[in-house]
């Protein structure tokens, strides 16, 4: 039987779970489907809306291994395939063209470097999967008042009177998150001072499903391959440069992506207006506590020049869900040791990533010649070492 959707206010017993996710996102839902043998209940803000026939201005670009991950799961096979666009090649070029890294899906071995989707897309697929999975109950629209951890369960009191009591709470509620703030976890924060310019565009020259990139000595523009003749770009400026791109007219705005990319792929013609969204680095103090886990953006948040933020929240619940179905059969799904694991098994390549994606940042943003010359220098040797740049795409295709 799907799962109910029940509203809030109607009921006030307590209700016993293996685990509640606060937040019913890209990253909480694909926990809640991957959880398995786990009762779980799924708290969120709102259902998710009709999927709009136009694209979405919001896109992911995907590994190769996080969309097995969702195959596993049911979900990417339930996306229509005409909306789903895999990366053949990618080109990354820093000041002003001057040097050029190319990867290649072919010459590393694989079917697709990454693969662009839609936001609503994906969010209607998973949110259809957990609905349809028997052990999820979805609590939607609702609204976190309280958190309570004691020695043996974890309460979260919600607007209307309902308590929703469970052996592990998961807070996969996004870079504001109230699990995060409850449980004592603490957080660093910076702000990049940017503002990712996000809008998709019908282009002129096919794009061949290469995606691609230039490092503007701070700003960093994308534009990613989406279905037919269309891109989509992310362009990270300064907040007030955002501000003024926000304010152009579909027309203007054509023109001056057209004039930063050099019109590689011709002329452009908006398809979504463009939206905004604030840039910073964000990591929790601690990821876990005594019956407390945080996943996705709860936990961390990276500069999108790499492309990873969906990613490494995919990764997060991934992770989680197999260390938890591996625990011994007496032991508690919240229990601190336990939890321990799944930091373990994060860490390293979190870390990595965190300080690559901040080191790229800060290196292509700082002036002068000498600082120009380095990015140069390693963009072109990375590029002429073939084995080298494997074990990049490697990685990051992981």
């Amino acid at each position: 039987m799907p799962a109910r959707l029940p509203s809030c206010g109607r009921y006030n017993a307590e209700v016993n779970f293996d685990a509640v996710i606060v937040g019913a996102g890209l990253v909480g839902a694909s926990f809640a489907r991957a959880a398995r043998g786990l009762s779980i209940a799924l708290v969120g803000s709102a259902s998710r809306g009709r999927v709009p026939e136009a694209f979405d201005a919001r896109v992911y670009a995907l590994s190769p291994g996080n969309v097995e991950f969702l195959r596993r799961l049911k979900v990417w096979q339930s996306i229509a395939p005409e909306r789903l666009t895999p990366v053949y090649g990618m080109r990354v070029s820093a000041d002003n063209g001057r040097s050029l890294l190319e990867f290649d899906a072919y010459r590393c071995g694989v079917e697709a470097l990454a693969w662009i989707v839609e936001d609503s897309l994906l969010q209607d697929a998973l949110w259809n999967s957990v609905r349809a999975r028997d052990g999820i109950e979805l609590i939607v629209p609702a609204d976190c008042e309280e958190l309570e951890l004691g020695a043996d369960h974890a309460t979260i009191r919600l607007g209307g009177g309902r308590a929703v009591r469970a052996r592990l709470v998961v807070g996969a509620d996004g870079a504001q998150s109230f699990v995060r703030g409850r449980a004592g976890l603490g957080v660093a924060e910076r702000s990049y001072g940017q503002t990712a310019v996000v809008a998709n565009f019908a282009c002129e020259r096919p794009h061949a499903n290469v995606a691609y990139q230039w490092f503007q000595g701070g700003p960093v523009l994308a534009l990613l391959p989406l279905p037919g003749s269309h891109v989509s770009m992310v362009w990270s400026v300064p907040d007030a440069e955002a501000g003024r791109l926000l304010a152009l007219d579909g027309e203007a705005l054509c023109r001056e992506v057209g004039r930063a990319c050099g019109g590689m792929l011709g002329e452009l013609t908006m398809v979504t207006p463009p939206r905004g969204f604030a840039l910073k680095r964000l990591k929790a103090g601690r990821p876990v506590a005594p019956r407390v886990a945080l996943i996705g953006d709860a936990a961390h948040v990276v500069h999108p020049l790499a492309g990873q933020g969906a990613n490494l929240g995919f990764q997060d619940a991934r992770v989680l869900a197999e260390v938890l179905a591996a625990r011994e059969p007496v032991r508690d799904p919240g229990d601190f040791r336990l939890l321990r694991r799944y930091v373990r098994a994060r860490a390293e390549s979190l870390f990595a990533m965190d300080a690559t994606v901040d080191g790229l940042f800060r290196l292509f943003a700082a002036e002068g010649r000498t600082a120009s010359l380095l990015r140069n220098a390693g963009l072109n040797f990375t590029d002429r070492i073939p084995v080298l740049k494997n074990i990049l795409m490697r990685q990051a295709m992981s």
